[in-house]
């Protein structure tokens, strides 16, 4: 009866083990991407705050010429 508890146990804790590593995984490559996409918004702030009057277009500025 112990015995078998045990068994089962452990079978428990082998499984939590294998989720446990597989969620760190999950967590250590969206922390990655977080960090990608927040380095790519800081270059596209960084082009937003450059611009003057001049380089902002309208909706009807961007028609292609067919239009």
């Amino acid at each position: 009866m112990i015995e078998n508890r045990l068994t089962e146990l452990e079978s428990k804790l082998a499984l939590t083990e294998d989720l446990v590593d597989a969620l760190n995984q999950t967590v250590a490559r969206q922390q990655m991407q977080i960090d990608s996409l927040q380095a790519q918004l800081r270059v596209v702030y960084q082009q937003v705050q450059t611009l003057t009057p001049d380089d902002v277009r309208t909706p009807r500025e961007e028609l292609p010429p067919h239009y």
